[in-house]
């Protein structure tokens, strides 16, 4: 099936590299206009926009610091006044820090929240605000980590949880608009974020319990989402699409047996 997007206006967050970079060149590829987005990496950003104008598309930068809310409401406004028109938004701007409860600062939660929450809140308002498509698509990038949280990463996970609960509430506020609200729940994706933020042996292990096998890359949920942003998703809408390989089937019943085998060794032996 060819997705066309020829006419519409994209503004990918966080898309200077990984998944939201990945979003923006398919986006694009599908005739989409498409604003990047970024903080720190605006520069990164500007490149690949000039990549895609290079490759006879349009595409653009905006910088916007997420974990401020001026910053957020400011950044969507600049997209819109790029090229005049707002009809496309994924929400893919987040960051991934962990540690143990007892080690948390208020700063972390206060940042996390901010950026991976507060800035999907905002973003999506200011879309709203703007946009006057009637068959707008909002895709929020969620994670695994929302279904199956892990020792030390408790806020992150708190984070992705929100953002799904976010896309429930909003497919139903926004359909009577015509805005479709869905979101994209990645596995483990070889990312810059996700070398960073694990050891080489635990991805490598992460990738071996995969059923589609090895850890997932960033083109394969930038598909989803451009799918979910097509006339062809026009009739979904308040969704979390699992883009994992099958590893949360996977990890779920390793959980359960685990589990098990927990429970088993708790009960008194019989002598």
């Amino acid at each position: 099936m060819e997705i066309s997007l020829r006419g519409r206006t994209a503004l990918v967050t966080g898309s200077s590299r990984g998944i939201g970079a990945e979003t923006a060149r398919k986006l694009a590829q599908c005739g989409c206009r498409v604003v990047l987005h970024a903080n720190q990496s605006a520069q990164q950003a500007e490149r690949i926009a000039a990549e895609i104008n290079q490759a006879g598309g349009e595409g653009a930068a905006v910088q916007g610091d997420f974990s401020s809310a001026v910053g957020v409401r400011d950044a969507v406004r600049a997209a819109f006044a790029k090229f005049g028109a707002l009809d496309i938004l994924v929400n893919n701007a987040a960051i991934f820090e962990t540690g143990a409860i007892e080690s948390v600062t208020d700063e972390h939660i206060d940042k996390l929240l901010a950026i991976n929450v507060r800035s999907v809140l905002i973003a999506t308002r200011e879309f709203v605000l703007l946009t006057r498509s009637s068959s707008g698509r909002i895709v929020n990038i969620s994670s695994i980590a929302g279904h199956l949280p892990s020792p030390g990463g408790s806020v992150y996970a708190a984070s992705k949880a929100a953002v799904e609960s976010l896309t429930r509430s909003h497919a139903i506020e926004l359909g009577p608009r015509g805005i479709t609200v869905n979101a994209v729940a990645p596995g483990t994706t070889m990312t810059e974020m996700a070398a960073r933020g694990f050891p080489a042996d635990l991805l490598r292990l992460s990738g071996e319990v995969i059923p589609l096998g090895g850890v997932g890359k960033p083109e394969h949920i930038a598909e989803v989402v451009v799918f979910l942003c097509s006339d062809a998703a026009r009739w979904i809408t308040g969704q979390v699409v699992g883009a994992d390989g099958g590893q949360q089937t996977t990890m779920s019943v390793l959980r359960r047996i685990e589990d098990g085998i927990r429970k088993i060794g708790e009960k008194p032996r019989v002598a």
